[in-house]
């Protein structure tokens, strides 16, 4: 699974610290996300969209393989 949860952190200026505070997980969580060795829970995708107003579909895709 891709994500673009590094580059919309980045587009608003939003540590890994911050937006694991937000969404109730470790800045380790957020880490091991954007470098895809973990796959958010439905309900953890979820909640990172609603912190940037944005679809899942725009900030998590799947792989051909997936």
């Amino acid at each position: 699974m891709k994500n673009r949860i590094r580059v919309a952190r980045a587009e608003v200026r939003l540590t890994q610290q911050q937006l694991a505070d937000a969404v109730g997980v470790s800045r380790q969580t957020i880490n091991a996300i954007e470098a895809g060795r973990f796959v958010p829970s439905t309900l953890l995708a979820l909640k990172i969209a609603r912190q940037f107003e944005k679809p899942v579909e725009e900030l998590f895709q799947l792989d051909e393989e997936d």
